[in-house]
C-alpha cells in the first residue's frame, strides 16, 4: 500500500500496490499554471488501485476530458484523470508520504517547457506524451 495526502491533512488517499512503474515529469504548460511549479512529476496508477480514504477533493477541469483534483483547504493538486487514459489516474508524486522512494523514468511534453529549464539527467524525454492505445 502506498498512500499519501495534501498540505494541509483534510485529504488522503492510498493506492493499492507495491511498487510505480511509470514516474513522469511534465512540462506542460497546463500542469505549470494550475500547480505554479516548473513542471510536475507523476505517476501513473490504475485507477481501481486508488482511493481517497480521508476528505473529498474538489474537481477542476483545466481542459476538457480532464479533472484535476485539489485540496479544498489548502489547494495542493494530488490527482489528474484524462480521457486520454480512462483506466489510469496521475498522482502527484510530491503528495506521497514517501515521495523519495519514486523517482522519475522520463520527461514529458518536454517541447512545452520553460527555456530556462535545463534537463541535465539521462532520462528519456518526450516532446509530447505517448499515451496507450
Amino acid at each position: 500500500m502506498i498512500e499519501g495526502g495534501c498540505h494541509c491533512g483534510a485529504c488522503r488517499y492510498a493506492v493499492e500496490t507495491n511498487a510505480l512503474d511509470d514516474v513522469a515529469v511534465c512540462h506542460c504548460s497546463i500542469c505549470r499554471r494550475t500547480t505554479g511549479g516548473t513542471h510536475v512529476t507523476w505517476a501513473t496508477v490504475p485507477i481501481a488501485s486508488f482511493r481517497w480514504t480521508e476528505g473529498e477533493p474538489r474537481r477542476y477541469s483545466a481542459v476538457a476530458g480532464s479533472e484535476r483534483h485539489f485540496c479544498p483547504d489548502c489547494g495542493a493538486q494530488m490527482a489528474l484523470w484524462t480521457v486520454l487514459s480512462p483506466g489510469t489516474l496521475d498522482i502527484s508524486v510530491t503528495t506521497l508520504d514517501h515521495a523519495d522512494h519514486y523517482p522519475p523514468n522520463r520527461h514529458i511534453w518536454v517541447g512545452s517547457r520553460l527555456a530556462w529549464v535545463s534537463l541535465d539527467d539521462a532520462l528519456a524525454q518526450e516532446d509530447e506524451e505517448n499515451y496507450p492505445d
